[in-house]
């Protein structure tokens, strides 16, 4: 089968389209011809090696965190699929592998696709809807009436999490840069800080809780917008002791986590505010819940750009350039 795969870790690492042997079918597993994948800043992290100690992938490496495809074949143990079903799914993060015309994938990870989307609009929600309900409904505990700040309301996840927010009914805060101002309007946010022109540590106060998707600047900015007994959570770190504990790393690296976030975390808690790091993980019946959302109305995703699985190594660099809206798509088949 044809399959974008990187050889070696590092920056200047493209990948390139190899084939690569059809997956085994376990016993409990679906094998799934994958019909579109998407692309998350997560695979341009995992190419460039900053999650090798963390998640030890063996190379040659096939990349894709994100699938919408049909069911091919089911193992014996499978009940809840069968040949012929549209599917989606973030696959468990120690068998990614969705830049590929075929995977297998435990029947836990797999949801049917949402009726009212297609291969390429379904392909968008895995990876960032489940970020957004386990940082929002599992994390925070958004009650209606909170008020939550979403930073960069125009990304993949952001665009997400904004509309599950005000599902909730929470008052939703979000910042973005000038162009895309109306547009994160448009998805519900109540209000919006134009980074490049407002701070949004000195416009917000007395927020409930904060996705952050960014930097250490801003993670550390955005203990300023929230009260005390807030809720600080960070996607993109520094990971904390509890999540090396979770993923059962080793001593030493379990210090080094520590050490990482111990100045966030010493902030936080000085403040009386919570600080979480969230690692998404795959979620067969949460995918289930959002596509009963999705097929409601009450989210949308949002596609920016479609690219051919030929051109996946072109759609990393469109995605590391921050100026997509919404999420890029990889047509496989």
């Amino acid at each position: 089968m044809k399959a974008f795969t990187i050889h070696r870790y590092g920056r200047k690492e493209v990948g390139q389209v190899d084939e690569m042997p059809e997956p085994d079918l376990h016993d409990d597993d679906v094998l799934v011809q994958i019909r579109a994948a998407s692309i998350n800043l997560l695979d341009a992290k995992i190419r460039s090696g900053e999650f090798k100690l963390i998640l030890p992938y063996r190379l040659p490496l096939i990349m894709g965190n994100d699938l919408a495809g049909t069911v091919m074949r089911i193992g014996p143990r499978v009940r809840r699929f069968k040949p012929g079903d549209e599917v989606y799914a973030r696959p468990n993060q120690d068998r990614i592998g969705t830049f590929a015309e075929l995977i297998s994938v435990k029947e836990d990870c797999l949801a049917l696709k949402p009726g009212n989307l297609s291969m390429e609009e379904a392909a968008s929600v895995p990876l960032v809807a489940l970020t957004a309900w386990q940082v929002l409904v599992d994390t925070a505990k958004l009650k209606a009436g909170q008020k939550v700040l979403i930073h960069a309301g125009s990304g993949g996840v952001g665009t997400i999490a904004i509309q599950l927010a005000k599902h909730l009914g929470a008052f939703v805060a979000t910042t973005t840069s000038t162009s895309n101002v109306e547009w994160v309007k448009a998805l519900g946010a109540d209000i919006v800080v134009d980074y490049k022109s407002q701070q949004f540590e000195t416009t917000l106060r007395d927020y409930d809780a904060v996705l952050n998707s960014l930097g250490n600047d801003v993670l550390e900015k955005s203990l300023q917008v929230l009260k005390p007994g807030g809720h600080l959570i960070s996607i993109s770190g520094p990971p904390t002791p509890d999540f090396a504990n979770e993923q059962r790393l080793s001593w030493p690296l379990k210090q080094v986590l520590r050490l990482l976030s111990h100045g966030i975390r010493k902030k936080a808690r000085q403040l009386g505010i919570d600080y979480t790091f969230v690692f998404m993980k795959a979620s067969g019946s949460q995918l289930q819940k959002i596509t009963s959302l999705i097929e409601a109305g009450t989210i949308r995703p949002v596609v920016d750009r479609v690219f051919p699985l030929d051109s996946t190594a072109d759609a990393l660099a469109y995605v590391e350039t921050g100026r997509a809206k919404g999420k890029v798509i990889i047509k496989v088949k």
